[in-house]
Order: C-alpha cells, then structure tokens, then sequence
C-alpha cells in the first residue's frame, strides 16, 4: 500500500517466539498489500473494480471491506467515500483495519505489550520496553523532523490522515476535487480501521470536519488547519509535559 510497517514486541518471550510473531504480522501485512493494493493491476480489489472477480466470488476479506466501507460512508455523510476518486480505493480504511488485525491477533497470541505502526497509523496495546505507557508523537505538519504533539496510553488506535506526503491526495467527495482547510487530522479512539476512517472523513470535510470531530462518541481529536491553527478535544491523552 506504499506505506512503511513497523512492528515493536514488549514481552519477555523467548526470542524465537518473538521472530514467529514477528512474522505472522508481516506476512499478515503482505496479504493485505497484495490483495486490496491499487498499485497492483493483479490485486483482488483491482480485479473487483474491473469487473473481473464477483462480489459472489470475493474473499471474505474483501467482502468486509466493502461492507464496512458502505457503513463508513454512512456513518461520515458521504464523506468517506471509497468510490471518492472514480474507481475502488478503501485503503483509507484498509491500512488502519490491517493494524488492528495484526494487533488483535498478537494479543490473542499472549503478546499483549506491542506496537504496530502502518505508516504514522498507530496501533499500541500495554506498556513499551521501558515499562512506561507508549508515546506516539503526531508529526508536525510543517517539519518531518519534529513532532506537534505527544499522546500518550496503553490502548489506543491513533490515525493520522494528511496533505503533507502526498499532497492533496483526498478528495472532498461533494466537490470532485481535493480537500482543502485542514492540513492535518488525528483521530483516536480503539478501532484503527474506523480511526483511520473518520480521519479521513474529516479531512475531506474541511474545516466544517472540526465541528463533526467534535461529535463523534468515544473518539477524541486533533486537527491541523491550512493557516495553522490548531485544535483537540480537551480529553486528547496527551503527555503530561509537568
């Protein structure tokens, strides 16, 4: 999905059982890649865009998600929109739905101290290797060298949907065209698939996306506008700076 997948084990297991998990979770990582990648023509969700697999036919996989896409779209007013570009795209929700996956598969396998990240989407169960809390450090939207904020938690889905890589890659779905507003949206909640989701949504909103962020059940927020202004819900878990 032309991202990069880090993958960081916190228990005392033994060494070769930290390598199987290890790599359980990337191979988990490259089915996902190969299956629902739009930069594969032979990927199972190119196939499906072009008619060549049937909806009868489909994995299971790929029946989830487009099924949980079509709730997303519903539960964002048309704002995630897996159709937004013209053709089949749910990797706003693919990368971060992987993640989770991964993740809940390492905690029923008994590694409950871990953190999966796909590309800036954060996934972080239990305490890191120093036994503290995990930080997740949101990028500065203006300077890949810094971090604007730093969230920190023992369960949480932190996604993080963006102009600064891939320039104005989101489409506001009303419009035709790429979003504008908001240069930066963090979401955070338990779900990395609906928090990557909603991030996207929000993004494709625009600045109106603050206001929708603002109302989402058990999801706080941080959100970047394009003339830097910055907001988050007053519960955001941020690092205790005292």
């Amino acid at each position: 999905m032309g991202t990069t997948i880090t993958l960081d084990l916190a228990d005392d297991l033994p060494p070769a059982t930290l390598r199987e998990l290890a790599d359980e979770v990337f191979t988990w990582m490259h089915e996902v890649d190969a299956r629902f990648s739009t930069y594969k023509p032979d990927s199972e969700v190119c196939r499906f865009d072009r008619g060549e697999v049937l909806l009868s036919e489909a994995s299971a996989d790929l029946r989830y998600v487009l099924e949980t896409c079509a709730d997303l779209w519903g539960a964002t007013d048309g704002f995630f929109d897996a159709y937004a570009t013209g053709r089949l795209d749910p990797s706003g929700f693919v990368k971060g739905w992987a993640a989770q996956v991964a993740s809940d598969r390492l905690v029923a396998a008994g590694a409950v101290n871990h953190c999966v990240n796909a590309g800036g989407d954060v996934r972080v169960r239990g305490l890191s290797p120093s036994g503290e809390p995990w930080r997740i450090g949101i990028r500065h939207p203006w300077d890949a060298m810094a971090a604007c904020l730093v969230l920190t938690g023992t369960d949480l889905a932190v996604a993080t949907s963006g102009v600064y890589e891939r320039g104005r890659h989101v489409l506001d779905p009303r419009r035709g065209a790429p979003a504008s507003g908001l240069r930066s949206v963090t979401v955070v909640g338990t779900d990395l698939g609906v928090a990557d989701a909603y991030a996207t949504a929000a993004l494709a909103m625009g600045t109106p996306g603050l206001n929708w962020l603002n109302r989402l059940d058990d999801h706080t927020h941080a959100a970047i506008t394009d003339n830097a202004r910055q907001y988050h819900s007053v519960d955001l878990p941020l690092t205790d700076q005292g």
